[in-house]
């Protein structure tokens, strides 16, 4: 049913809509700090009902029909964002037995032991002894001091001091994160994010990379050189990694106006990309900017709910 469903909202030619997922971890076991989060078993479970419903493509290979208008009807692609470990541990296995082409984005400076500025967040909370992380003395102090005591109150302190940090200039959010983790007084991980080694494991298993800036800034922030040195530079780094091509591009945290504006839409051209995508939802359709092409967040466990969210994507918006 859904399946016919999907061809109906998606036929071929130029009426069809692409329908972008898009992931981030892949965890080998349920998160407790973040249940909501992807597992093994659920990616497992849901290629399976993407492979069924769909016509997964490879991404460059769907842009490139989509702005002919040859899209086939139920064409979707599938993207990861950020470059963690566990896309190339446990996700890619998961493809390969699928069946599935998947699109990499990887954000270069944190290959080969670096940490996300959030995943230091998470995990000076998720490891911190202490029921309570006191923020006193610190520009964070308002938040009050964060209770710990259970992986909930844990859940509620990392998202509020990663919505109070997020958006403040890069030197400042290092600055932050870096006291925080000092409060929480832990060892942090460096093999959350992948090796060039696995970069280039994927991209041999036939999976394409695509870059995703440097450091993963909010490029709208940015002034222009800086800009084009976060987007230019992770292409050649990777490049170098791949030799290959990478068409497509990824806008960090992916919201148009407020986390890349025109002017980094502008260059992003400029440097010669056929693509990028953002976050902002939807299903992208013959004629429409292929510098920010919308992506869909999939989460429900449920068969029907997950199949449902997806054609609801397909309304205009």
């Amino acid at each position: 049913m859904l399946r016919a469903a999907f061809r109906w909202a998606s036929p071929a030619g130029e009426s069809a809509r692409l329908s972008i997922l898009i992931y981030h971890r892949v965890h080998r076991t349920p998160d407790p700090l973040f249940p909501g989060e992807v597992d093994a078993r659920a990616f497992d479970r849901q290629c399976l009902w993407l492979k069924s419903w769909f016509d997964v493509l490879p991404l460059d290979r769907a842009v490139r029909l989509l702005a002919r208008g040859e899209l086939p009807a139920r064409a979707a692609a599938i993207t990861f964002d950020d470059g963690y470990a566990d896309n190339h541990d446990v996700a890619l296995p998961i493809l390969q037995r699928h069946g599935l082409p998947a699109t990499f984005f990887i954000a270069t400076g944190f290959l080969d032991g670096g940490r996300m500025w959030n995943d230091t967040v998470i995990e000076a909370v998720r490891r911190c002894r202490s029921p309570v992380l006191d923020l006193t003395g610190t520009e964070l102090a308002g938040l009050g001091p964060l209770a710990l005591g259970d992986d909930g109150q844990r859940r509620i302190a990392a998202e509020g001091m990663i919505r109070a940090i997020k958006y403040r200039p890069p030197g400042e959010r290092q600055a932050l994160v870096d006291e925080v983790a000092e409060r929480a007084g832990v060892d942090l991980p460096t093999d959350l994010m992948m090796q060039a080694d696995q970069v280039r494991a994927l991209h041999r298993a036939g999976m394409q990379i695509g870059p995703h800036t440097r450091s993963h800034p909010i490029l709208a922030r940015l002034d222009r050189a800086a800009a084009i040195d976060e987007v230019a530079g992770s292409r050649e780094q990777l490049e170098t990694i791949t030799g290959a091509p990478l068409p497509v591009f990824a806008y960090p945290n992916g919201k148009p106006g407020e986390d890349y504006s025109a002017e980094t839409v502008a260059i992003v051209r400029e440097l010669g990309f056929e693509a990028a995508v953002s976050t902002a939802w939807g299903a992208a359709r013959f004629g429409d900017d292929l510098f920010q092409l919308p992506r869909f967040t999939p989460w429900d466990r449920s068969q029907w709910r997950f199949g449902l969210r997806l054609l609801r994507n397909f309304a205009p918006t």
